[in-house]
């Protein structure tokens, strides 16, 4: 038999209809999986938000009865909004503080030689290791120690010092990509140091800043338990829902807990279209290149 005469047997001829029927079965075995990991991670919020449109609260299922009552209500709630205020208060402290920390560690880190790197590269990570009340309660401990009261003030440090761990990854994650010929040729230029920390390694960072300002923003907002070991007379967000819960679950609840997931998904949106212009730029400025 001829080689020819060999590809065209009908068993050769048939396998790559056979191998296309595997695979169709398995991207539609993959897309019916997807659905199912979707739609138990998202259902529950779906159910949330229709129930903040709910006239009857959360009784009745299926809703009959849409309405705008209970956002009304939630706006004309002072005690909620103080504690948004309070939470976005905090929340913005702690990306300064752990965007400044988490840079200066990263940059030890990625740029310096010390005794005992490795040990504080590792060191850097506990805080996302140890479990909430742990960190907690140590912060609590170490602030009595200095005779420091419990505040909304103790809060802001808590959750700074908390989260330095998340930014210092992610900016040190930020400079490994980083080239460094754009940082040499502006030294051997003639500009200082610290003419090229400010006028290109930070350019350079600006995706990695938002993403760990964004990252520690979101973690802050959703901190209860180091926010329950430093928090005095004043209450954050997730402390004040939590309170309520505890008398019941009421439709206003559904209601703020919509706002912050369709916040969150802005502030995703915002993101992603950051990160597309200016990756669509660096390509853009690589094709014109000479």
């Amino acid at each position: 038999m001829s080689a020819n005469e060999r590809l065209a047997t009908p068993s050769s001829v048939a396998y790559p209809e056979q191998r296309k029927e595997f695979f169709a079965k398995r991207e539609s075995a993959l897309a019916i999986f997807s659905f199912m990991v979707f739609s138990f991670l998202y259902l529950p919020v779906g159910v949330l938000i229709v129930y903040s449109f709910n006239r009857d609260g959360v009784g009745g299922f299926p809703p009959k009865h849409l309405t705008l009552h209970w956002y009304a209500q939630l706006f004309s709630d002072g005690p909620i909004w103080d504690s948004v205020i309070n939470s976005a208060l905090v929340a913005a402290g702690a990306v300064v503080v752990a965007l400044t920390v988490g840079l200066l560690a990263a940059l030890a880190l990625d740029r310096a030689d010390f005794p005992g790197k490795s040990t504080f590269r590792r060191l850097v990570l506990l805080p996302l290791i140890l479990p909430g009340i742990i960190t907690g309660l140590s912060l609590l401990m170490f602030a009595v120690s200095l005779q420091f009261s419990r505040s909304l003030t103790l809060v802001f440090f808590g959750h700074g010092t908390a989260l330095v761990s998340v930014a210092t990854t992610e900016l040190f994650a930020g400079l490994q990509k980083m080239e460094r010929s754009q940082e040499e040729a502006s030294l051997d230029l003639g500009a200082t140091p610290w003419q090229t920390f400010w006028r290109i390694t930070l350019p350079n960072l600006r995706l990695s800043l938002i993403a760990a300002g964004l990252l520690v923003f979101t973690l802050s907002m959703d901190e209860i338990a180091v926010t329950f070991f430093l928090i005095g007379s004043d209450n954050t967000l997730p402390l004040e829902i939590w309170a309520r819960l505890r008398r019941g679950i009421t439709p206003e609840i559904n209601a703020i807990s919509t706002l912050i997931f369709v916040v969150s998904v802005a502030l995703i949106l915002v993101w992603y279209r950051i990160r597309t212009r200016t990756t669509g730029s660096e390509v853009q400025e690589l094709l014109e290149r000479p």
